[in-house]
């Protein structure tokens, strides 16, 4: 994982579907690539925002970080 490029807050927030087409989200530390999701739609998951680290905002999700698995991580995040 320490050859993932690594990624500031401004330039993850830059990913959320609206500003740029990509739609990043950061948990734990890594950098994901959502945008094939169609739960992501326009950078938007229900109440939860793309370009945004996530970590303390899953607790509030109905699902576990399993749900990571489905997405490679792309980067890191400083």
């Amino acid at each position: 994982m320490n050859d993932l490029p690594v990624y500031t807050r401004s330039q993850l927030a830059l990913r959320n579907g609206q500003d740029k087409p990509e739609v990043w989200v950061a948990y734990k530390g890594l950098i994901y690539d959502v945008s094939r999701s169609r739960l992501w739609r326009n950078g938007k998951h229900y109440e939860h925002w793309a370009g945004q680290d996530l970590t303390h905002e899953l607790g509030d999700a109905p699902h576990d970080e399993w749900v990571f698995q489905n997405f490679d991580p792309i980067g890191r995040l400083a």
